[in-house]
C-alpha cells in the first residue's frame, strides 16, 4: 500500500542526490521544549546537512503573542523565509533532530502560508547521520529571494473556531498529546495548566504515528490502521491539537499521507485552552 499523497516526504537517498541542486533548499526546523534544556540553533552550527539554513520557530512567529510560536502574519512569514534564501519556485526539504515533530511544524508553516513545494526528510537527521551521510558546520550564506505568503484559513484554528467546532460538530478535535495528559492523570508541562481534553475530542497520541526505531512515519498501511483505530472518521476533516501546537502538525502529516481532507492546527492548543477558567474541560478516557 502506498501513500495517497506521497509528496509530503522524501527519503535520505533522495536528498543525498541533490544536495547540490540548484532548486532544492534545505531547512533545519529543530525544535525543543524548554524543559529538554536544548538550543537547537547551537546544534544546527556544530553540525547541518550542506546547504541546510536554520528556521526558528520561536523567532518566525507572532512574538507579540503571550502564547508560544504562534503562527505570523504573513508579512512577517514572507520577511523572514527571503532572508534564508527560501523563494518562490524552489523545492523546500525540512528536516530535524527529534526527528519529524519541529518539521512537520514548519510544513504546516509553509502550507499554511499557501506553499505548496514543501517535504519533510523522513528520518530526520539521526537517520542522515545513521546512514553516515554528510553533515557540515559551515554556514550557508543565504541569498534573498522573493517569497510570496497567502494565509489559507482552511489550515489554521483559533480558540473561538474551537469553541464552535465543539458545538456544532463539523469538524473532529484530534489531540496529540500522550493518552495521560490527555486523561488529565499526567502533569503538564507548562505550568498552570488545567489537565485533560476539549469534549469531544479524539486522542491520536503523536508518537504513535513514527516508527519507534527509525523515526520515519509508519508504512501507509500502519498509519491508516493506527488512524482508524483512534476513532476518527478519515473523511471528515479534523482541526489537530497538542500542547502548543507542533506535535499536532504530526497528525497533519499523517492525514495528508493517507487521503484525509487537509488538517487544521489549533495554533494555541493546550496552552491556550488549558491555560483558561474559562475553557471546557472533561477527564478521563
Amino acid at each position: 500500500m502506498d501513500y495517497a499523497r506521497p509528496d509530503a516526504l522524501v527519503s535520505t537517498e533522495w536528498l543525498a542526490a541533490r544536495l547540490t541542486a540548484p532548486d532544492v533548499r534545505i531547512v533545519d526546523g529543530s525544535f525543543y521544549l524548554p524543559a529538554q534544556k536544548r538550543n537547537p540553533k547551537a546544534e544546527f552550527a556544530e553540525q547541518h546537512i550542506p546547504g541546510a539554513v536554520f528556521f526558528d520557530i520561536d523567532e518566525i512567529a507572532d512574538t507579540e503573542n503571550p502564547l508560544p510560536h504562534m503562527l505570523p502574519s504573513p508579512e512577517k512569514f514572507s520577511s523572514r523565509v527571503r532572508k534564508l534564501g527560501l523563494g518562490d519556485g524552489s523545492k523546500i526539504v525540512i528536516y530535524d533532530t527529534t526527528p519529524m515533530t519541529g518539521a512537520c511544524r514548519v510544513w504546516w508553516m509553509f502550507r499554511a502560508m499557501g506553499y505548496k513545494d514543501v517535504s519533510i526528510l523522513n528520518g530526520g537527521l539521526p537517520k542522515w547521520l545513521a546512514e553516515g551521510r554528510p553533515v557540515t558546520d559551515d554556514p550557508t550564506p543565504p541569498r534573498d529571494r522573493h517569497f510570496t505568503a497567502r494565509l489559507d484559513n482552511t489550515l489554521v484554528r483559533s480558540i473561538d473556531d474551537v469553541r464552535g467546532l465543539i458545538e456544532s460538530k463539523r469538524e473532529q478535535i484530534v489531540d496529540a498529546r500522550a493518552a495521560g495528559r490527555f486523561r488529565g492523570e499526567t502533569p503538564e508541562p507548562r505550568a498552570g495548566l488545567r489537565g485533560g481534553h476539549m469534549p469531544g475530542a479524539f486522542n491520536l497520541p503523536y508518537n504513535e504515528l513514527l516508527d519507534p526505531n527509525t523515526g520515519t512515519v509508519l508504512p501507509a498501511d500502519k498509519l491508516v490502521a493506527r488512524i482508524a483505530a483512534s476513532g476518527i472518521d478519515p473523511a471528515k476533516k479534523v482541526t489537530a491539537s497538542c500542547g502548543s501546537g507542533v506535535t499536532a502538525c504530526v497528525i497533519g502529516l499523517a492525514l495528508y499521507l493517507t487521503g484525509s481532507p487537509e488538517a487544521a492546527i489549533y495554533d494555541g492548543s493546550w496552552t491556550e485552552w488549558g491555560g483558561r477558567a474559562d475553557t471546557p474541560i472533561v477527564t478521563g478516557a
